[in-house]
C-alpha cells in the first residue's frame, strides 16, 4: 500500500513507521491518522514483522501535534465522530511491542501518540507537552487517561492544566519515558531495544503485552489469573519446547513465532 504522510521501512522482521511530514514538523491532519491507522494494520498483517518503531522525519519533531486550523474548523459532530483515540487505541493493543524513538518536539497529539507506544525513548533535545488548554480544549486523544497511567495524577494534572512543555531528561524522571540518549541517537538505540526484543520469543512477547495491559487496567486478582492463562498457552507453544531445549543445549534458540 502506498502512503503519502508515512513511510514504512522492514528490516529483518524490524518496522519502522515514520511520520514523513517534515515541513511542518509532522502535524498530525486527518489524512496522517488515517494513514498511521492503516499502516499499523498493514504491519499486524505482515508475516515476520516482530517490533515496530515509530518515529518522525527532519530532526525537529516526532509530531508536532494536530494542526491548529484544523482544530479550529472542526465542529462538534466533527469531534465526536474522529477515530483518533480508536487508531491510538489500536496501536496501544497491537499484537507487537511498539517502541517510540522521538527526536524533538511531542506534543498534544504526538505526545498522545507518543504514549500509546509501548517504550519511549527520546534525545536529549526532545521536549514533551499537552498544551491544548490554551486553545481553549483538553487532550483528546487519550492524553487525559495516559497520561495519568505513566506519571500518576497530580503530575498529569499539573502537566495538562498547566499547558507547560518539559524536557527529555524531565520526561525521564516522571517516567514519562523510559531512556534519553544523546542526540542523533535516537534511532539507533531503538533500533538496539527493537533487536534484543527480537531475539525473544514472539508468542511470548505478545503474551506478556497482554497480560501487563490487563493487570494494567484490571484489579491484581483478575490479572493475576489472566497471567495464569497466559502462561499456559505459552507451555503449549513451538517456541517453549525449543526455548528451553536450546537453554539445554547451550546455543542461541531458533523461535518461529509458534
Amino acid at each position: 500500500m502506498s502512503y503519502k504522510n508515512i513511510k514504512i521501512e522492514i528490516t529483518g522482521g524490524i518496522a519502522v513507521l515514520t511520520l514523513n511530514r517534515p515541513e511542518v514538523r509532522n502535524a498530525l491532519d486527518f489524512e496522517t491518522w488515517e494513514e498511521i491507522r492503516s499502516g499499523m494494520r498493514e504491519l499486524g498483517r505482515r508475516e515476520g514483522v516482530q517490533v515496530i518503531i515509530f518515529t518522525g522525519a527532519g530532526g525537529k519533531a516526532f509530531a508536532s501535534g494536530t494542526d491548529i486550523r484544523a482544530i479550529h474548523d472542526r465542529t462538534v459532530a466533527e469531534q465526536m465522530n474522529s477515530e483518533v483515540s480508536d487508531t491510538l487505541y489500536e496501536i496501544s493493543t497491537h499484537k507487537r511491542p511498539v517502541i517510540a524513538a522521538i527526536d524533538g518536539y511531542a506534543l498534544g497529539g504526538g505526545c498522545e501518540l507518543a504514549m500509546a507506544c509501548d517504550i519511549r525513548i527520546a534525545t536529549k533535545k526532545s521536549r514533551f507537552g499537552q498544551p491544548e488548554v490554551g486553545l481553549g480544549i483538553i487532550p483528546g486523544a487519550g492524553g487525559t487517561q495516559r497520561l495519568q497511567r505513566l506519571v500518576g495524577i497530580g503530575k498529569a494534572k499539573e502537566l495538562i492544566f498547566t499547558g507547560d512543555i518539559i524536557s527529555a531528561e524531565e520526561a525521564e524522571r516522571i517516567g514519562l519515558v523510559e531512556k534519553v540518549v544523546e542526540d542523533g541517537t535516537v534511532m539507533d538505540a531503538a533500533m538496539e531495544m527493537a533487536k534484543k526484543i527480537r531475539a525473544k520469543g514472539p508468542v511470548a512477547i505478545t503474551l506478556a503485552k497482554k497480560a501487563i495491559q490487563v493487570g494494567a487496567d484490571t484489579d491484581l486478582y483478575s490479572g493475576l489469573c489472566f497471567e495464569r492463562y497466559a502462561q499456559a498457552l505459552a507451555y503449549s507453544t513451538d517456541d517453549k519446547a525449543e526455548g528451553t531445549q536450546a537453554f539445554l543445549e547451550k546455543r542461541p534458540p531458533a523461535f518461529k513465532g509458534k
